[in-house]
């Protein structure tokens, strides 16, 4: 095992093209599993079978949320509850030409059947047997799960955006991780990819913002170089406030800050946020070194209108989390991607992170960033925002001390 080598993102594509299956391994610090993935539009029901005979675990069909929307397949539960939020819409059958949609041939009907442009609602009965996902748009740079990399894969191999996927397991039903994985890869003759090396292809090849020119900030937090990005998939524009020098192997202190224009600006005493993004900014200009980012990301992705929504739900008792699920959201609608791509563009690689959220560690280690430390950013909670505090603590998983 010493002298293997992961596939390149390339070879792996020529494969994938080609119908074949290629596993995908995700991070240690998400699922750290690996996924038997092929395009549906490529799949047959021996491949179905080698699936259910080989990997065993739950047989899904990543999607678009486009598609999704066109073939009426809603999610399956309105409260995303799951460790990871996997992405679950109701189950389905291919109506046409299948029986009870469990068999080997009904199930590789249905999973073409959803690749196929031509299908519309009708073409599928509710509940089914087959797991379709809705993947999240911008696919690994957005998500760094198994879904979005079915899509992506099926995007670079120029196929229809719709994949097969399914878990590996071992004999004994526990899951495989790399050393099995790297067995199973050999034993089959299949290419092995992760999803890191993903995201890195895709951050390479995908400019997902363009830098404007730098200006220097003097503000009362202290001395800044103040550096402008503009989002290429959206128009939406962030910055970056920079403090000094550094090499690419160095570590640097690092904030990144979702705007909260009630926080940020008004200071809100309901949140946290515009102490944070003070406190950073000091700790930073102290350090002598490092970097603010700012991502136009109000409310945790969802927007100033929605933001204000969800306060006017939780003065009628609703949490925070509770909120954002009753508007149709998942609790942290962010994207990390973007903010990657700037720090790398910075000459980021090794971080000293400002934040008490595990998630966004998560978040941006996937995108090649090393954190090094986690710096903990707790403000002195008050009375108007202790119920908002407690819930980040209790269930976003912040690192409070309440």
């Amino acid at each position: 095992m010493q002298d293997f080598k992961l596939n390149s993102i390339e070879d792996a594509v020529k494969d994938f093209s080609e119908g074949k299956f290629v596993i995908v391994v995700d991070d240690e610090d998400r699922e750290n599993e690996g996924d038997l993935i092929c395009a549906a539009e490529k799949i047959t029901p021996e491949m179905v079978n080698f699936m259910l005979k080989e990997a065993r675990g739950v047989l899904c069909v990543p999607i678009t949320i486009s598609r999704c929307e066109e073939l009426d397949l809603p999610r399956q539960v309105a409260d995303n509850t799951s460790m990871l939020g996997t992405p679950f819409t109701v189950t389905v059958d291919k109506l046409d030409g299948c029986t009870t949609g469990v068999s080997i041939h009904d199930r590789c009907a249905t999973i073409r059947a959803l690749a196929d442009p031509n299908s519309t609602p009708q073409t599928f009965g509710r509940p089914g047997h087959v797991n379709p996902l809705y993947a999240q748009e911008n696919g690994v740079l957005k998500r760094s799960g198994h879904t979005e990399a079915a899509i992506d894969l099926c995007k670079m191999a120029g196929l229809y955006p719709a994949g097969a996927l399914m878990e590996i397991m071992n004999d004994d039903g526990t899951m495989a991780r790399m050393p099995q994985l790297i067995e199973f890869a050999k034993e089959h003759q299949l290419k092995i990819i992760t999803i890191k090396d993903m995201i890195a292809y895709r951050l390479k090849k995908d400019s997902l913002v363009e830098m404007g020119e730098t200006v220097d900030m003097p503000t009362q937090y202290g001395h800044f170089k103040f550096i402008p990005f503009r989002q290429t998939s959206n128009g939406l524009e962030h910055f970056a406030l920079v403090k000094g020098e550094w090499n690419e192997g160095e570590p640097v202190m690092v904030r990144v800050h979702s705007s909260c224009a009630t926080g940020d600006i008004l200071g809100s005493m309901r949140c946290d946020c515009g102490e944070q993004l003070h406190k950073s900014m000091q700790m930073i200009d102290k350090e002598g070194k490092g970097v603010v980012v700012y991502m136009q990301q109000e409310g945790r992705g969802i927007g100033l209108m929605n933001k204000i929504a969800a306060y006017k739900l939780q003065e009628e008792g609703l949490d925070t989390v509770e909120a954002n699920v009753h508007l149709g959201f998942k609790p942290d609608e962010r994207d990390y991607g973007c903010g990657a791509q700037i720090l790398m563009k910075l000459g980021v690689r090794k971080m000293k992170l400002l934040t008490n959220n595990p998630v966004k560690r998560v978040g941006l280690e996937a995108y090649g960033l090393q954190i090094i430390e986690n710096v903990s950013i707790e403000m002195t909670p008050n009375k108007y925002n202790i119920k908002y505090l407690r819930t980040k603590k209790n269930r976003m998983g912040h690192n409070l001390h309440l």
